[in-house]
């Protein structure tokens, strides 16, 4: 049997409400690249990591949706996400993983570090530099 990648626990930031025993899936459009459908179901070991995506994904959405974190369990095999290990950033310091299989929701976590109102300008002048440069390239 493999040695697993990570212990976790796990988290998915999103900004979709969902509930104990939900089942999130591959095959939806990306938060960051619409015109994409993805493969994958992403998520982390880190907490703040999953509070950043749900906060991106708000944003990308217009700011007026409520970034939830969740704790999630791989259902089936899952692998370092290459968007952001190896051929981005050496290792995995995100702990970022993702998985064809789907994630059944645990429980939302209520309790994240958000982002200051400096740090949310920082990153829609970060995001729109990259969707705008087409260096926004998703590994899919």
């Amino acid at each position: 049997m493999p040695t697993p990648l990570d212990e976790g626990p796990f988290f998915h930031g999103t900004i979709a409400t969902l509930g104990v025993g939900d089942l999130l899936t591959a095959g939806r459009p990306s938060n960051y690249r619409p015109e994409i459908v993805m493969n994958h179901i992403y998520f982390t070991a880190l907490v703040d990591g999953a509070g950043l995506a749900a906060e991106l994904a708000a944003e990308l959405v217009g700011g007026h949706a409520t970034p939830r974190v969740y704790a999630v369990e791989p259902t089936g095999v899952f692998e370092n996400d290459p968007n952001v290990t190896d051929k981005k950033f050496p290792g995995n310091p995100t702990r970022s993983y993702r998985s064809s299989a789907p994630l059944r929701i645990l429980s939302e976590v209520p309790e994240w570090t958000r982002l200051t109102p400096e740090q949310l300008q920082t990153w829609r002048e970060r995001l729109s530099a990259l969707l705008t440069s087409g260096r926004g390239e998703i590994i899919n």
